[in-house]
């Protein structure tokens, strides 16, 4: 059973690192998350790339996504973010899940006023790309 989080501090965008033509979901993710040996899913929400969103793990419990804000963050994966190379990182996100995006931040706003948006690479001591663009820079041109 997972943990709940006592606090809500970071809104943190991932990406799957999936190449453009690979549509996956929760259950995907969450075979390959169990195959590593965690409980569930990682991330709390997934995007599709026709803009779906889809429940992952309980948004009130502690994540599994990164380390350094797993206990203070609400995570979400946004499906893609990798060429077809499946090594360079790349924006490659479809207007639909751009869109599905800036909808559950705003949802998840409204609920965690305080709480900072991210991507996965401005977590502390994070060497990758992800989620592919300034997660950080998008917020605040959207609004957010």
């Amino acid at each position: 059973m997972t943990r709940q989080r006592a606090a809500t501090n970071f809104l943190v965008v991932h990406c799957a690192a999936t190449p453009p033509n690979m549509d996956i979901g929760v259950a995907d993710i969450d075979r390959w998350h169990r195959a590593l040996g965690w409980l569930c899913v990682g991330y709390h929400y997934v995007i599709r790339r026709n803009g779906a969103v889809e429940k992952g793990r309980d948004e009130g419990a502690v994540g599994a996504h990164e380390p350094s804000v797993n206990a203070v963050s609400v995570a979400v994966c946004l499906v893609g973010g990798v060429a077809a190379d499946v090594k360079t990182a790349e924006n490659n996100f479809t207007p639909e899940q751009m869109a599905s995006l800036e909808t559950l931040l705003r949802e998840l706003r409204q609920r965690y006023p305080n709480a900072v948006i991210l991507g996965h690479r401005d977590c502390p001591n994070v060497r990758k790309d992800c989620p592919s663009f300034d997660a950080k820079e998008w917020a605040a041109s959207v609004g957010l």
